[in-house]
């Protein structure tokens, strides 16, 4: 059967002394036919996509629909077997510096003997260059952004020698320090205690309030519909994409998990609670 991606349209600032969005009208992300195969094998297929800017995106699905592959195919780490993508109307590597990235905590090797300030001085290369030291003002910047994660008390620590969700904390910190307008993280939320993943919400409807948008993977599906205001289901095509109230139903969710029953007892009870 072949899916139709169900698809509904669907902007507010904070002051801060990091940059505010780019006044950039443009649309912030746009894709078009995205196909991915590993050994000639599809993981996406067919991805059209445009996602407005200021928008806090969730991206939900199984183990296995592509979600991070979505992430990583946008970003041009792995190949494209069909389609284009566009960042502010334009190829992904002309716009590196407009683009955030927090990978899957599980990806990062965190032995690497490097302190927790070198970590987020990282997110400020991009604008440095290959030759250039940062600065007085790049390490400013650094110190603002583990300020905002609670986390500048650790700035000499060593990366390995933190817990999981002050891990993710950093690497948040190294994100805000790109001063980016588009964000990509892939399961921020992953493994983290209660208070982290407070601060990490709060966080994300901060920087969408300063006009960035955010597209992140998440797999809690009673938290989803309160913690996004748009939702992008993805099974290996696009199931559908909307605002949260529009498309986080039964049926939908349903048809993007494929009638797991275990799954579908959760958005069951999801469902109920939002109608409640």
């Amino acid at each position: 059967m072949t899916l139709q991606p169900h698809t509904v349209n669907g902007p507010s600032p904070a002051h801060s002394t990091l940059r505010a969005s780019h006044s950039d009208e443009r649309v912030p992300l746009e894709i078009h036919d995205l196909t991915v195969a590993y050994h000639k094998k599809p993981v996406l297929w067919g991805i059209d996509l445009t996602v407005p800017k200021g928008k806090l995106v969730g991206i939900v699905g199984p183990n296995g629909a592509g979600k991070s592959t979505l992430i990583k195919a946008v970003m041009g780490l792995i190949p494209l077997s069909s389609g284009w993508v566009k960042i502010f109307g334009e190829p992904y590597k002309k716009n590196l510096v407009r683009v955030g990235y927090v990978p899957q905590r599980e990806s990062v090797d965190w032995d690497f003997p490097v302190s927790v300030m070198d970590v987020v001085l990282m997110g400020r290369y991009g604008r440095l260059g290959l030759v250039k030291r940062p600065s007085r003002q790049d390490r400013d910047v650094a110190r603002e952004c583990l300020d905002k994660v609670k986390m500048l008390p650790f700035a000499n620590r060593q990366i390995a020698n933190l817990s999981g969700g002050q891990q993710q904390r950093v690497f948040l910190a190294r994100a805000l320090a790109q001063e980016s307008d588009l964000y990509f993280m892939d399961e921020p939320f992953g493994g983290v205690d209660a208070a982290t993943e407070t601060a990490i919400i709060t966080l994300l409807h901060e920087l969408k309030n300063r006009g960035k948008t955010l597209l992140v993977v998440h797999h809690d599906l009673p938290t989803a519909r309160n913690y996004f205001d748009m939702l992008l289901l993805l099974n290996m095509r696009v199931v559908a994409f909307g605002r949260t109230e529009e498309v986080f139903t039964y049926e939908l969710l349903q048809t993007t998990y494929g009638g797991r029953l275990t799954i579908l007892s959760e958005v069951a009870h999801a469902v109920g609670q939002r109608e409640a």
